[in-house]
């Protein structure tokens, strides 16, 4: 359970964030805030500037206005190394995982343990490296048949829950998640929702990017709406109804026809 965020400082807070790509206006004014312990959804239509915002936090994007503010300090972002150092991870929907290492490489990929100096003469300390993949891994309670299968023999729930792994081992306190539960089938999906929990219960704020309503109520503590580029909308998933987040995202009244087919456990935003 989410811990009550008032008289609390935010993990993340964006102040009136605005990025221009040429004639397209992709954020107006947008402000938002994830604290740590909790779970918020950021939802919308295609084209509502979700990708935008999750990259400007990711540090790819430098916005035209605003400001970020990361444990109540003010903070610049020139790359992903950036927010990286602050310890803002980002798993997007591809994952970047290397199908041919197995789960240890993936883990250290780029990070890894040497004998001696980097380059021709250095060695891979591979023992250290898989002790501390099985810690991180049974820490988290991601079940895998092993930490030397090669990643692609793995199950997507399983895949996104590596990816997820590498992102919050290297002292991530934010996580952000594109499309964590994609074209996962429902025993994955509730894997990596599981997963997601608890990461929350660790004490990490999680800022989730998903078009499925399901998933959403499942898993998060609020719901942040874009639409246009703006921020139009916030809710407390306590008590929220799927209806008033829809109508949100399209900006329109929903009929009863359409509230009834919400109820739906596959419930997917409009896409």
């Amino acid at each position: 359970m989410a811990v009550a965020v008032a008289q609390r400082t935010p993990l993340l807070q964006v102040r009136g964030v605005s990025k221009r790509f040429g004639a397209v206006q992709a954020l107006s004014d947008v402000d938002f805030e994830v604290f740590s312990h909790e779970v918020v959804g950021l939802v919308g239509d295609n084209g509502a500037g979700k990708s935008t915002l999750i990259k400007a936090i990711a540090g790819t994007y430098q916005p035209d206005a605003g400001e970020f503010f990361f444990e109540g300090r003010r903070i610049t972002l020139h790359g992903p190394r950036d927010a990286q150092a602050l310890g803002i991870a980002t798993v997007y929907q591809d994952l970047a995982l290397a199908d041919n290492l197995d789960v240890v490489a993936n883990l250290f990929l780029g990070r890894e343990e040497l004998i001696g100096p980097r380059g021709p003469f250095g060695f891979v300390n591979e023992v250290p490296m898989e002790r501390k993949a099985i810690e991180v891994l049974r820490n988290l309670a991601v079940k895998i048949p092993s930490v030397r299968i090669q990643v692609a023999s793995l199950s997507g729930g399983q895949r996104q829950s590596v990816a997820v792994s590498r992102a919050v081992m290297w002292d991530a306190k934010l996580v952000v998640l594109d499309e964590p539960t994609a074209a996962l089938g429902v025993a994955q999906t509730k894997q990596v929702l599981d997963l997601i929990k608890r990461l929350r219960d660790q004490g990490l704020g999680i800022l989730v990017i998903s078009h499925n309503l399901a998933d959403v109520f499942e898993v998060v503590d609020r719901i942040v709406v874009l639409r246009l580029g703006r921020r139009v909308a916030s809710f407390d998933v306590k008590t929220a109804t799927r209806e008033q987040v829809v109508s949100a995202i399209t900006g329109a009244e929903l009929g009863e026809t359409v509230a009834e087919d919400l109820a739906a456990d596959d419930t997917e935003l409009p896409t």
